[in-house]
């Protein structure tokens, strides 16, 4: 493929999945660590009743209303599930169970409720995100990487997933020490002054961002994988956190970069005509990746965290 086809056909998706895969899996590792593996498929669940009442407020189903709608939700959820499992001492499975129905069911109840019952609320927008479809048009090839006309008609899902991925590394860099030391050793980073609590919710929170800003451009299905594949494969490669990290992004990359091509020469390869869905392909990908590193991982046997030193 030529740089004047791949540029404006291909980059741009690619990119967009790159990133969001390496957004999710970055803040995965924390909670796969700390048993929290599945908030990501907590915000997809949770999300419903944001939409709802961010086109009651707005009377719009426009991309911004339908985002700050969910990422509201998926805040108001991680912000239950930690109360439920703190205040009542129970399993993070069982707080998450709670949450899922009760702000699932509030959200059909609000549809029914409501005049949007006969409204088409397209929640694509927060879902199912469509990555081939995300081209850029005003581009040539390479030379309109320097061409600020055919810039500013990049998809606006980039930016946004970039500069999503910018404040989640931020974030991590930031908190480094303190997200090391309660992440492995909740109790001695209570006694050190650490506020485990209000940590723990904002790696949460950040992961809900993350989430929510993949939704628009990938859908669901990439980010629940890629918050827990990456990060449970480099589990098994290795018994220290920092190389954890490491892995973690290399494995999401390779998944992003991998299942888009599969998905659309893969078909083709086999004499199909047809391609299939770049982000189930990348989904599966990253599910392969963890099934190679649980089969023949130098640490897919040893028990115990990676190493926090």
């Amino acid at each position: 493929m030529s740089g004047e086809e791949f540029v404006p056909l291909s980059l741009t998706p690619l990119l967009i999945g790159i990133f969001a895969a390496i957004a999710c899996a970055l803040p995965g590792n924390f909670l796969v660590l700390r048993k929290q593996a599945l908030i990501g498929d907590a915000i997809s669940h949770v999300v419903l009743p944001g939409i709802v009442v961010a086109f009651l407020l707005t009377g719009a189903i426009s991309t911004w209303p339908m985002m700050l709608g969910a990422a509201g939700a998926a805040i108001v959820a991680v912000v239950m599930i930690e109360a439920i499992r703190r205040l009542g001492q129970i399993e993070p499975g069982a707080a998450m169970g709670v949450v899922f129905t009760t702000m699932f069911a509030g959200g059909v109840l609000l549809l029914e409720q409501t005049d949007t019952s006969t409204v088409h609320l397209d929640v694509e927008h927060a879902l199912y995100g469509n990555l081939e479809s995300l081209i850029w048009l005003d581009a040539v090839g390479w030379s309109s990487l320097l061409d600020l006309t055919a810039l500013a008609g990049l998809p606006p899902e980039l930016p946004r997933i970039a500069l999503t991925l910018v404040g989640v590394v931020l974030f991590i860099w930031l908190f480094w020490r303190p997200l090391k030391i309660s992440t492995f050793d909740e109790g001695f980073a209570r006694t050190i002054g650490i506020r485990t609590g209000a940590l723990g919710m904002a790696l949460v929170i950040v992961a809900a961002i993350s989430a929510v800003a993949a939704f628009d451009a990938v859908g669901s299905i990439i980010v629940i994988a890629m918050f827990i594949c990456p990060p449970a494969a480099a589990r098994m490669m290795t018994n220290r956190l920092e190389t954890q990290i490491a892995w973690s992004v290399i494995f999401a990359s390779v998944s992003a970069i991998s299942g888009y091509v599969l998905a659309g020469y893969g078909p083709l390869w086999l004499g199909s005509t047809d391609a299939v869905s770049a982000a189930g392909m990348i989904a599966t990908m990253s599910g392969l990746i963890l099934a190679f590193a649980a089969l023949w991982g130098p640490c897919r046997s040893r028990a115990g965290a990676p190493q926090a030193t």
